[in-house]
């Protein structure tokens, strides 16, 4: 395969996809594979997650972070990223995720918090669009960067970085059930779950939440294509996995994503 030519200011957009957690993590680290090799352009995917899950950051303790009783009874998958951060409850039906394989040098952006920055530029175009104002938060030595409305978390984002390629992906929040996601979520120092929801509602917000009415995906997946065009200035063109990336996917998906030796020790 002829080398992909990153000059270009298309970009290859993966829209409306929906995985169980195993599968979306490998489609992201092959994607991320394929571009460090330059053999697949600059890529913006969006998906969901079927059945709901919880993913924990590349060097968590999953015991520590996770209610791995209450997932099992009710269905929820684990999963282990290769990015960094903390955990996360993916809803099936009240979020979409977002990824960015991007070459560093296409980005512009000179460190990190800049990189983080300029992707999380696409989520503020996006709800901006939707009629809502949001501001990047930096984030410090405990949590990773984040898209904030009045102070209260819609996106929270994790990267990874291997030869001169970022992955960044995360969270857009239509729809939040703070009620579920820390019935699978563990929080040590917490009391009660009466506690920990109500200062919860304080944190994290979401856009049904910020309009007072309801968006539909249709809607969300509009607005987040349009934003990051905007604020990347670029253009998306919907594509496809190539075959290398599918197979990598899948051998990811059966080898690593989907072992207990990598959701519980972090290595395969």
């Amino acid at each position: 395969m002829e080398a992909f030519d990153a000059k270009l200011t298309t970009w290859r957009l993966l829209n409306s996809e929906i995985h169980d957690a195993a599968m979306n993590m490998a489609i992201d680290e092959a994607i991320l594979r394929e571009r460090v090799a330059n053999k697949v352009p600059n890529t913006i995917r969006f998906y969901r997650w079927k059945p709901s899950a919880v993913s924990i950051g590349r060097f968590q303790n999953v015991y520590e972070e996770v209610i791995l009783d209450n997932c099992e009874k009710q269905g929820v998958e684990v999963v282990r990223r290769i990015t960094g951060g903390g955990a996360v409850y993916h809803d099936s039906h009240g979020e979409i995720t977002y990824s960015v394989i991007v070459r560093k040098e296409d980005l512009g952006a000179e460190d990190i918090t800049a990189a983080y920055s300029k992707i999380c530029g696409g989520l503020i175009k996006a709800l901006e669009l939707l009629g809502v104002k949001a501001d990047f938060n930096a984030g410090d030595y405990k949590n990773c960067p984040n898209i904030a409305i009045n102070g209260k978390k819609i996106s929270g984002s994790a990267q990874c970085f291997k030869r001169g390629a970022i992955l960044q992906h995360g969270t857009f929040l239509i729809s939040v059930n703070l009620n579920k996601m820390f019935t699978f979520l563990r929080v040590p120092w917490a009391k009660t779950c009466v506690e920990l929801v109500n200062l919860a509602e304080r944190k994290i917000t979401s856009v049904n939440k910020e309009m007072g009415s309801e968006t539909t995906v249709e809607q969300a997946y509009s607005s987040l294509v349009n934003g990051f065009q905007n604020a990347l200035d670029i253009e998306l063109s919907e594509g496809m996995l190539t075959k290398e990336e599918d197979e990598t996917a899948r051998l990811l998906n059966r080898e690593k994503f989907s072992s207990k030796d990598w959701t519980f020790l972090g290595k395969v």
